[in-house]
């Protein structure tokens, strides 16, 4: 893999989603709230700290800091994408929180003086990074001593029917190469003890892992395909190369998959399962 071209493809697919990412906002936080309220509880703000949020996207999670921190602290919320940066912004701003800095920053080389924040937050981000564990040892550094970070991964596909459900047929189907075990990807971290192998490593302490039930919920297929195709910026750029053909099979291998999860009047509860993970610098 060329790290720089793929940290660059990268980037350029997360300003594409940002859009997504912005307008299905509410959708995505009802179901992965309790990540970020864990996330948040174990970094533990206090005010007048200064919090960092790393591959924030819209920002839920740095958010939800902001007032504990207030009114002498601040949250920092940064994204490699603008788009990401400017939605976590409006978002700032919509919530009335003035204690907020929304920057483009990328997450292995952090723009940022040594033992300069007290906590850092990381949301599915270190797992899609070319060097996670870079990422880590930057983290570390800017935390001062005693310092947090929580981070969330996804754990194993076969528990993730709401994000498989629709690629899990992509490949069966034929329609897409099958991601490159060496890329960065959702389920990169999904291994036991890989989490902790990579804190261990960055040299924090004190580390805390434990996985979290999730429930997406939607009012249809339609909407979950359309939710699913928002936030994906792999999704996007497969859905647009297929046939007509090949999309309404696709189609309907999604809706025999997602069809244990679909109830009587055609909503869907579909079941998510996380890691987070704490440690102290």
């Amino acid at each position: 893999m060329d790290a720089e071209a793929y940290r660059e493809e990268s980037r350029r697919r997360w300003e594409e989603a940002s859009a997504g990412w912005e307008a299905r906002r509410d959708a995505f936080q009802s179901g992965a709230r309790p990540v970020s309220m864990w996330m948040v509880d174990h970094v533990n703000p206090q005010p007048g700290d200064t919090v960092l949020e790393l591959a924030a996207g819209p920002g839920d999670t740095g958010l939800l800091a902001a007032e504990l921190v207030a009114p002498t602290g601040r949250v920092l919320l940064t994204d490699v994408a603008e788009g990401m940066v400017a939605a976590a912004r409006r978002r700032a701003e919509a919530l009335g929180l003035r204690n907020v800095e929304a920057r483009v920053m990328q997450a292995e080389w952090l723009d940022l003086p040594t033992a300069s924040v007290d906590g850092v937050l990381c949301r599915y981000g270190y797992m899609l990074l070319v060097d996670p564990s870079a990422a880590l040892r930057e983290t570390r550094r800017v935390l001062r001593r005693g310092g947090r970070v929580a981070l969330a991964a996804w754990a194993a596909p076969e528990d993730n029917p709401w994000m498989t459900g629709i690629f899990g047929p992509v490949a069966e189907l034929g329609l897409a190469e099958p991601p490159d075990p060496e890329e960065p990807g959702p389920f990169t971290f999904a291994a036991p003890g890989r989490i902790e192998e990579l804190l261990d490593e960055a040299g924090f302490e004190d580390v805390a892992v434990e996985q979290l039930d999730l429930t997406f919920a939607f009012g249809s297929t339609d909407e979950h395909f359309e939710h699913q195709r928002a936030l994906s910026p792999r999704l996007t750029g497969l859905l647009a190369s297929l046939s007509p053909a090949d999309h309404t099979r696709l189609r309907d291998a999604v809706d025999e998959r997602l069809a244990p999860y679909t109830a009587a009047d055609g909503s869907v509860r579909l079941p998510g399962r996380t890691w987070v993970a704490a440690a102290a610098a």
